[in-house]
């Protein structure tokens, strides 16, 4: 039988856009309507009318729960949420080296050792049990440790977590060491839900390849958080607040960004490669901002407003509207989470989505493999002649 190799490549557009490379049953993003789903269910929806354990419930299990569902499903993943000792004995040396490279390099690490140290086996030789045990695991244990990789970076004695508390209303509780107030668990809850999943971006795709060579879960989660880390991925809600700050007052928006556009930078907060219409998250952030309201929402608006016509004068038929990382930044500001956490904090979200893609793809034994056009030389040359001496 000829090998994948042998087998005549087809032409892909680049960054495989628009091509589809396998079945899901997890969800779906539909750019051309502004839509996503999870499941079968809207996710702004369910990030609106839901918790957050509702619907990694659903993620995991197919269907929502009902109500000894979801108490017993909370019960259970509450318990996972302490850190073995190996790994929060770790904890001070890789806080102590995030203070250079940055906020995900240390849960990368802790990662890979919270898997070597819980015993995860390639997920090619455990059964469907022990690989969602895994990821219940690793998924409890990403907010406790990006809060104390956070708090040990400042100083500060991590918080233990509590599991009296829900998943959203304990991250913000372990990150500041004050029982959170209801309103902002309800919009960092709403935001964390909203990002679980959004079909087969980089980090989910990264996950998914890595599992299809059957390596356990913990490697498939130290790739997705890698391809997270970079600032066309996840690190943009931080940069969109920092492009607020950096024009400062409604009079500098036109030559800010006519400045930078023509300059040919990118806006951050702005345009989707999917969506050709309003990101569905920024309108779901957007209300829940101005929910909150103040002078930030206020000038985000105002922004927000002011950039789409300015992209629609120097862009024409791009269709560049506000992604998830502006109001994102904002809402998470609002609830006094600090910039550097933005990232991490959707890392605490997507976790479950990337578990949930890590467990279907390990259902499927073929191994991702795709092929490259080779631009370089012509093969063979003859070697060069080595000169003596």
């Amino acid at each position: 039988m000829p090998s994948a190799e042998a087998k005549t490549p087809i032409d892909a557009p680049r960054g495989l856009a628009g091509v589809i490379v396998t079945e899901t049953q997890l969800g779906d993003v539909r750019g051309i309507e502004g839509f996503y789903h999870y499941r079968q269910y809207s996710a702004v929806e369910l990030a609106t009318a839901r918790t957050f354990e509702d619907v990694w419930y659903l993620m995991f299990h197919g269907e929502l729960p009902d109500a000894a569902q979801l108490a017993n499903f909370r019960a259970e993943t509450a318990a996972l949420r302490p850190l073995p000792a190996a790994v929060r004995d770790a904890l001070p040396a890789l806080a102590r080296a995030g203070v250079v490279s940055g906020p995900l390099a240390g849960l990368r690490t802790a990662l890979s050792l919270l898997g070597a140290t819980a015993g995860f086996r390639p997920l090619y030789d455990i059964d469907a049990g022990r690989r969602r045990a895994d990821a219940l695991a690793a998924c409890a244990a990403v907010p406790t440790l990006v809060t104390a990789l956070h708090r040990l970076g400042r100083g500060l004695q991590p918080v233990e977590p509590r599991p009296d508390l829900s998943y959203a209303a304990n991250y913000l509780y372990m990150l500041t060491g004050d029982e959170p107030e209801p309103d902002r668990v309800r919009a960092i809850e709403a935001y964390l839900i909203s990002t679980i999943d959004h079909g087969f971006n980089a980090s989910t795709f990264t996950g998914r390849v890595i599992a299809s060579t059957g390596a356990d879960l913990a490697a498939c989660l130290v790739g997705a958080v890698g391809a997270l880390s970079g600032p066309l991925h996840g690190g943009a809600p931080s940069r969109a607040l920092d492009m607020l700050d950096a024009i400062g007052t409604p009079d500098r928006i036109d030559s800010w960004i006519r400045d930078r556009v023509l300059s040919g930078d990118r806006i951050m907060g702005f345009g989707h490669s999917v969506y050709r219409t309003e990101d569905p998250r920024s309108r779901m952030l957007r209300g829940i901002a101005q929910q909150i309201g103040g002078p930030l929402v206020d000038f985000a608006v105002q922004v927000e407003a002011r950039v789409e016509e300015l992209l629609a004068e120097l862009k024409p038929g791009r269709e560049l509207h506000t992604n998830v990382e502006l109001y994102a930044g904002v809402v998470m500001e609002l609830c006094g989470l600090p910039r550097e956490m933005f990232t991490p904090t959707f890392c605490a979200a997507r976790v479950v989505g990337w578990s949930a893609n890590i467990l279907e793809q390990a259902e499927d034994s073929k191994i991702i493999r795709p092929a490259a056009r080779y631009v370089g030389p012509p093969p063979p040359q003859p070697l060069p002649v080595v000169a003596s001496c």
